[in-house]
């Protein structure tokens, strides 16, 4: 998670522990046995309490004397960190799937109320050097029109340069909550059979930004997002019912 090697094994400590509470295995309120789980996972007591500082720098867990260290309610949890969103997508199980279904469903409200108002904000302040990002992320997409890792960065690139051109330091810093459940939906989507071309909504907002056209570029935004929402509804129809 954030300031730690995901290699190595303080980084892969972490990840497994993080998977056991974000998959639900040690549910919240419950104590690590951490004799139990040094047994299991094969790492020694001083990499798994190194481990549990990361988890509980991000309130996943605390520690009481007496009752030891245990799993925080998750409304505790700093769930603004882009590790702990990310890790929700990858730990499996129900519980993992209900949190996942339901952060993508509340990033598409959070992009409604966020996106338009920065890109408003973008097509007032943005510079000759937002609008060159929002072209090259804009190339970069249709380059990658096929797909992929590079088709996500490129879409993650361009939500990251818009909310820079909006010259707001708050708004720049949604794009780590943004970003983090908007790659897990960019893959989904251009992993799906019939992924919409992203680039006309895109090239739309750009052309908005470049004519410094505030309503304009609040139509576009809307747009890009209604389809965001057509795609996403799209990929769970294909994969069924038990897609969620």
């Amino acid at each position: 998670m954030s300031g730690y090697a995901r290699r190595g094994v303080h980084g892969r400590t972490v990840e497994a522990m993080a998977h056991r509470v974000l998959s639900g295995r040690i549910g919240d309120g419950d104590t690590l046995d951490l004799g139990a789980l040094q047994a299991e996972l094969g790492f020694s007591l001083t990499a798994l309490r190194a481990s549990l500082k990361v988890l509980a720098a991000k309130r996943m867990v605390d520690a009481r004397q007496k009752r030891g260290t245990f799993v925080r309610p998750r409304a505790d949890w700093h769930l603004l960190d882009g590790d702990v969103l990310r890790r929700q997508f990858e730990s499996g199980g129900p519980p993992a799937a209900v949190a996942a279904h339901t952060l993508l469903r509340d990033l598409g409200e959070v992009r409604a109320i966020v996106e338009p108002a920065a890109a408003r904000l973008a097509a007032q302040r943005r510079t000759d050097q937002d609008v060159a990002a929002l072209r090259a992320a804009l190339d970069a997409m249709a380059q990658a029109a096929d797909g992929g890792a590079d088709a996500v960065q490129a879409d993650l690139a361009s939500h990251r340069a818009l909310l820079v051109a909006s010259r707001n330091e708050l708004l720049e810093r949604m794009e780590m909550v943004i970003s983090s459940v908007l790659a897990v939906r960019d893959r989904l989507v251009h992993d799906s059979d019939h992924p919409e071309d992203p680039v006309p909504s895109h090239r739309a907002v750009l052309a908005a930004v470049r004519a410094q056209d505030p309503d304009a570029v609040e139509s576009a935004m809307r747009t890009l997002l209604d389809q965001a929402v057509r795609e996403l509804g799209q990929v769970r129809g294909e994969r069924g019912p038990g897609a969620d």
